[in-house]
């Protein structure tokens, strides 16, 4: 097999050329919209049905692109945005693909716009072919930041398509990814009554009621992973990581206000929702003895933990085309909105994780070919 890597590099240049930052801070924040619109042409082109479907928020956009028709099939996954990135840090210019050492240097050039165009090589076989079943390509926006293209996507629907199998091309090195941790990013914020350090009665002291909740929120970590323990995961326990704090504004005043951010990375058979609760319960006693008002938040949505059956048809056909055994690992993916979909599911795709959220993000093109075999090696298999 012969993949036109010419082709490939042309193909992703135009892509990293279309920034598409998503990020939860306002100033970073921006459309996937061109990045959308260049991939409905790119597929239309080879004789895709697309559709793009915009989402709630302004200038936010998903694709889904069909080849065939009927029931099941296979999904073909990616999100289209990109973290942010610091220009000074880059050896040359981000949104240029830049080709050095066997390796295409470029903003969101390994994750993961590059797994689009590895899509556009692998369907040139089946293009005026017969297919029993479609193949579905989905871009989805914001996986960077909230997630809203693939919840949108969960909750709505493929407009009336049913596939059985997706592949989100995340980098792996082309390992299949079974099963990841969920992750939860929460907020708690104590209000208290600010007054003269002189007397403690002048006031309730937030940072004194904060101190209780960091304690139990340690408590309820060691607690966590006695329970839970998964030989799977590289760190084989959930985690509970107490991020930043903020309170108060000068040692001579009593700390009226405090907030503390904290994340938990869930393993596979948690659940998001019963940790938040089991948290708040904790919480309200404290509240109530302290005199303060505690608020328990959700900095962002939260993604389930994902855990597919290594049994599975499609685990064990990855692992079988790739010669790689099937793994686990900590970041988390769209997979879960997959499943919702009822989909067997794995992550799957050239480049390297590590390479990811970082200066001279690049994708080794020696990975391209063997992604663009797996990739008709699936289509064999699930939609011919």
């Amino acid at each position: 097999m012969t993949v036109d890597l010419k082709r490939y590099q042309y193909q992703l240049h135009k892509l990293v050329a279309l920034p598409s930052v998503s990020c939860a801070v306002p100033q970073w924040d921006m459309s996937n919209q061109a990045v959308i619109d260049q991939l409905a042409n790119d597929f239309s082109a080879l004789g895709f049905n697309t559709r793009i479907l915009p989402l709630a928020q302004p200038g936010k956009v998903n694709l889904i692109a069909t080849l065939g028709q009927g029931d099941g099939g296979l999904v073909l996954a990616g999100h289209s945005d990109t973290v942010p990135y610091d220009a000074d840090r880059w050896q040359s210019d981000p949104f240029t693909l830049t080709e050095k050492d066997g390796r295409l240097y470029g903003l969101g050039a390994t994750d993961m716009k590059g797994f689009f165009p590895v899509i556009m090589a692998a369907v040139q076989p089946y293009l005026g072919r017969q297919l029993k079943h479609p193949l579905i390509v989905l871009a989805t926006a914001d996986e960077e930041s909230s997630m809203s293209g693939a919840r949108a996507l969960a909750r709505d629907g493929l407009g009336g398509l049913s596939p059985r199998y997706a592949v989100i091309g995340e980098p792996t090195n082309l390992t299949p990814i079974r099963a990841h941790k969920g992750i939860m990013m929460e907020a708690v914020r104590v209000r208290g009554h600010s007054g003269h350090s002189s007397n403690p009665a002048l006031g309730k002291n937030a940072l004194e009621a904060m101190n209780q909740v960091m304690s139990e929120l340690m408590g309820l970590r060691r607690e966590l992973q006695l329970k839970y323990r998964n030989p799977a995961f590289a760190v084989q326990t959930p985690t509970l990581n107490l991020g930043c704090i903020h309170g108060g504004d000068g040692a001579n005043r009593i700390c009226g206000e405090c907030e503390l951010h904290f994340d938990l990375r869930l393993l596979p058979g948690m659940d998001n929702d019963e940790l938040r609760a089991a948290i708040q319960q904790r919480l309200t006693p404290i509240a109530e003895t302290s005199g303060t008002d505690i608020v328990l938040s959700s900095l962002f949505e939260g993604v389930d933990p994902f855990g597919e059956d290594e049994h599975s048809e499609l685990v064990k056909a990855c692992a079988e085309l790739t010669g790689n055994a099937s793994d686990s690992v900590a970041f988390a993916t769209e997979a879960p909105f997959m499943q919702q979909l009822g989909m067997q599911t794995v992550v799957i795709g050239p480049g390297s994780i590590d390479q990811a959220h970082q200066p001279d993000e690049f994708i080794p093109l020696n990975q391209i070919e063997p992604a663009v075999k797996l990739l008709r090696g699936l289509i064999e298999r699930f939609c011919c």
